[in-house]
């Protein structure tokens, strides 16, 4: 049994809209010359070094905006199943706003659904170190350590998520998979069944 989101949860925060996109990012070369070199002669005038151009107002505004594009319309390839197309203008929003912790918790949803476990598991940690008080964050770290095997890691996520959000239903059903496995495996051990694993597979019910 896979623990990924419920029916009802949808992906994003906000009503989708449909974007065109083309491969290449959209960057206009001659106004980013001008600010290139503008803010590069006020960093040596400071005596900072010059390393690395700061980037106008104007031009992170226009990253912005091209992410959110990008992470719409992954949102809309998810929710139409298509996983490996979501995940890749995911990819492209993350490069572009690599601090945005939504797009790291619903690429680790994703990455569930496609039994990448593992990936899933670091998506949703970085999601957790971006934005330690969201409970969804760490609700859905619970779950990819459930998948991944580690039902004590997963317990202590999903009570992190349950301190933020005490009434998630979910969560609490989600947590108790996990109490039950860790029941199970205390039980094998008590039995004389000898062990040293502590992960477990999380199976579908015959």
């Amino acid at each position: 049994m896979k623990m990924t989101w419920k029916e009802k949860k949808k992906i994003g925060d906000s009503r989708k809209r449909y974007f065109s996109f083309t491969p290449l990012l959209r960057f206009d070369d001659d106004d980013s010359s001008m600010d290139t070199r503008i803010t590069t002669e006020a960093r040596l005038q400071d005596g900072i070094p010059n390393k690395k151009p700061l980037i106008s107002d104007g031009e992170g505004e226009k990253t912005r905006n091209t992410a959110r594009e990008y992470e719409a319309r992954g949102n809309e390839l998810a929710e139409e199943g298509k996983f490996r197309e979501a995940l890749g203008k995911w990819e492209t929003a993350i490069t572009l706003m690599p601090e945005r912790a939504v797009l790291y918790e619903q690429k680790a949803q994703v990455l569930l659904e496609l039994g990448e476990a593992w990936n899933a598991l670091k998506a949703a940690t970085r999601a957790t170190e971006l934005e330690p008080g969201w409970a969804e964050a760490w609700i859905t770290l619970g779950r990819a350590q459930l998948n991944f095997g580690e039902p004590d890691c997963a317990i202590e996520s999903f009570d992190k998520g349950l301190a933020i959000k005490p009434d998630t239903v979910e969560a609490k059903d989600d947590k108790q998979i996990a109490l039950n496995l860790v029941k199970r495996r205390r039980q094998l051990h008590s039995s004389g069944v000898d062990s040293n694993e502590s992960r477990f597979l999380v199976r579908d019910k015959e």
